[in-house]
């Protein structure tokens, strides 16, 4: 299927690795031009070629403001923001985390989506193709016991999308939310290996345990996330904003 992507301009959060890299390659491999920040300077040592990068705490408003600025010289506009930025959080009770905790981890999955859109948006109004794909998660859908922080801030990101795509449609601007199931890589490890140690279970009983709920007992793969993202930021998905859209093997809960 020809996505029509060419020359799109395209800015990645948490771009140099992990979900954000297969998201910017895969932009990139359809004729993107993209740009992505990250905090963690290794890998954004070595981004592919074509793809540039700042380094970038996207909950920090004045790094957010220098990375706008130099994506703009990069790419020449922004036709494309990909909200992927995003950490675990803290695991326990509510009444044993650290305030501070859990400040970081809305600041970083939920509070830097605003400083990123804030600054997106007279640019993307400069463009014929504009759209914003936010990274909630299967978290923003259910209750995920002892992840209070982490499913409040995807929860959060929900009603940013939706109240995001009201208000920005008269500028044509679509605005959706894409939530990942249990995605495989290191990420996903450390949580599952965390609940193992947490239950007393080990890993392949704590990972048997979070498939139970899905009717797909799979990973979902990081390219699969990215294919969906470049479907709503093609001409292809233009009526489509407002969406939470799930790729997660039709999770029905969170354990």
């Amino acid at each position: 299927m020809e996505m029509e992507l060419g020359g799109l301009r395209v800015l990645v959060t948490a771009g140099a690795a992990g979900i954000g890299l297969e998201i910017a390659r895969a932009f990139h491999e359809e004729g993107a031009r993209v740009h992505v920040c990250d905090v963690d300077d290794a890998a954004l040592a070595v981004l592919p070629p074509g793809i540039t990068g700042t380094r970038t705490d996207v909950a920090d408003r004045a790094a957010v403001a220098q990375l706008f600025a130099e994506a703009e010289r990069a790419l020449g506009g922004l036709d494309v923001l990909v909200n992927n930025a995003g950490i675990a959080g803290p695991t326990g009770r509510v009444e044993d985390i650290d305030p501070e905790d859990w400040e970081r981890c809305l600041a970083v999955c939920l509070t830097s989506q605003f400083n990123c859109v804030r600054l997106a948006v007279p640019l993307l109004r400069r463009s014929a193709n504009p759209s914003i794909v936010n990274l909630s998660s299967a978290a923003g859908r259910f209750g995920f016991p002892l992840r209070s922080p982490y499913a409040a801030a995807k929860w959060g990101v929900i009603g940013f999308t939706k109240s995001l795509s009201r208000e920005l449609g008269a500028d044509g601007i679509r605005v959706n939310a894409v939530l990942p199931g249990i995605v495989a890589g290191d990420r996903q490890r450390r949580v599952l290996e965390a609940r193992a140690q947490r239950r007393g279970l080990s890993f392949t009983e704590a990972e048997a345990e979070a498939f139970a709920a899905a009717s797909i007992k799979d990973y979902v793969t990081a390219r699969q996330i990215a294919d969906q993202i470049l479907f709503l930021a093609s001409p292809r998905g233009r009526t489509i904003s407002g969406q939470a859209l799930a790729v997660d093997g039709d999770l029905q809960m969170l354990a």
